[in-house]
């Protein structure tokens, strides 16, 4: 059985549509999703999601886009949903250097989201985007090995792969692999144990080549 790792099924057009992608995959053997919220909104939906579709599992958390709604009443929802909705994962979390939220928001969400694993002992459903050297620094600073988790579509040097692993942490890939310029993730994906290597889509977005840009799916 495969294991998607991360896939957006929520942002499928209609009930209907989710129903029917998760079958497709089922078909040729991808039997367990796991889907991360992006913002607040999307908790409770995703949490009848799960209830409805066996193999889905759930990750629940701010992405980047989103860390301006982080505050402590934020913190202290997370803190009592997690463990109420049955999530397996805290996430998508991260930090983003191409999105236009202040940095000083992205990483007070980010640093304040690893301490709620830490302290709930759930892994970490990591997006980072060009800012890995201050992401592993607020790992290291909030004892994420603790806890582990995957680094989502990474795209890093050889380097950060190390360090992300020591930390306990696997790294995902999935159609990006696939687009012309990716000759250095290729090259990466050579040179990293197996057991830390972990497949994802992250449909509806990232779908392999000749397919970019088209709608993703499992």
């Amino acid at each position: 059985m495969i294991f998607d790792s991360h896939i957006h099924l929520d942002r499928l057009s209609t009930e209907r549509a989710v129903e029917i992608e998760i079958e497709a995959a089922r078909k040729v053997g991808v039997g367990r999703f796991l889907v991360p919220a992006v913002d607040r909104a999307r908790w409770s939906a995703l949490t009848e999601l799960a209830a409805e579709q066996p193999g889905v599992l759930l990750a629940f958390g701010l992405h980047p886009l989103a860390a301006n709604e982080w505050d402590d009443a934020c913190r202290e929802e997370l803190q009592a949903y997690l463990p109420r909705s049955g999530a397996v994962a805290v996430g998508e979390v991260g930090l983003d250097r191409f999105v236009d939220v202040p940095r000083a928001d992205q990483e007070q969400a980010f640093r304040e989201q690893v301490q709620v694993a830490v302290e709930v002992g759930l892994p970490l459903l990591i997006h980072c985007r060009r800012m890995p050297g201050r992401l592993l620094e607020i790992l290291r600073e909030e004892q994420a090995q603790q806890v582990g988790g995957i680094m989502h579509a990474f795209s890093g040097s050889y380097q950060t792969a190390t360090a992300a692993i020591d930390l306990g942490f696997g790294l995902g890939f999935g159609g990006g692999i696939t687009w012309p310029e990716a000759k250095k993730q290729i090259k990466l994906l050579r040179q990293l144990p197996d057991d830390a290597i972990v497949i994802e889509t992250d449909a509806p977005d990232m779908a392999p080549h000749p397919h970019r840009g088209e709608s993703n799916r499992p």
